[in-house]
This record gives C-alpha cells, structure tokens and sequence, in this order.
C-alpha cells in the first residue's frame, strides 16, 4: 500500500467528461466516496457559451463538466472537504476550470492532466504520492 502524502480530508475528483468517482484521503489512503454520472443532460446544459460546432457527446461532456462544479461548490459550501485534488483527462479539466467557485478553486491543492477514470486505487494513490 502506498502511503498518499495528502492531508485529512482532502476530496479526491478522478472524472472525465462521462463519468467521476470521489475518493477522500483516510489515515493516508483513498477511501472510496461516490460515483457521480451526468443527470438531465438535456434539460441542464453547459455554462457559458457554446460554440456552434459543439457535437452531441461535446455538449453532454461540458453540461456533466458544469455538474460536477456545481456538486462541488455545494460540497464545500457545506464545509464536506478542506482540499481538492483534480485529477481528470486535459480536456475536463479544461471544461471544470473556469466553471469552479472561488470556494472551490481555493481549496484545490494539486491537479493532474490525466485520464485515470479506470486506474486502479493503487494507481491514484502512486500518482498522488510522487510528489
């Protein structure tokens, strides 16, 4: 087992556009939390604007983007974490940025540019204690 060198409580978002799984640093170990998937894709759209161009899977890929920073401001809002790492593929990460609240930006300690929706807890917790 590999010991993650993140402080209590931090949440752990490993997501892609289609999916996100929580995780919560527990005695120096992921301890599973959640799964989340998109919800009312139709009825809920993307933030902001919406280039013309965007595809069908684009523009669900960028609605679940807003979800998740909307489920996260509700989550630190409540006081649920006290760090965030962001661990989703280039392009989420990309989408979630700019659609966080300050309360969310703010506790973010670490984000990594990859896609590790599938990797196993070992894998996350390796890449979470590299640095």
């Amino acid at each position: 087992m590999t010991t993650v060198k993140l402080p209590e409580n931090t949440l752990v978002l490993v997501t892609t556009g289609e999916e996100a799984k929580l995780f919560r640093v527990d005695n120096g170990s992921l301890a599973h939390k959640d799964n989340w998937e998109p919800t009312d894709l139709a009825d809920d759209g993307p933030g902001g604007s919406t280039p013309t161009d965007f595809s069908d899977k684009d523009l669900n890929e960028a609605t679940f983007s807003k979800q998740i920073a909307e489920r996260l401001y509700a989550m630190a809002h409540k006081g649920d974490f006290a760090k965030l790492v962001l661990i989703a593929d280039p392009q989420t990460l990309g989408q979630i940025r700019p659609l966080l609240h300050m309360e969310v930006s703010d506790k973010i300690i670490a984000e990594y540019p990859k896609t590790f929706i599938n990797a196993p807890v070992s894998d996350i917790e390796r890449l979470l204690s590299d640095d």
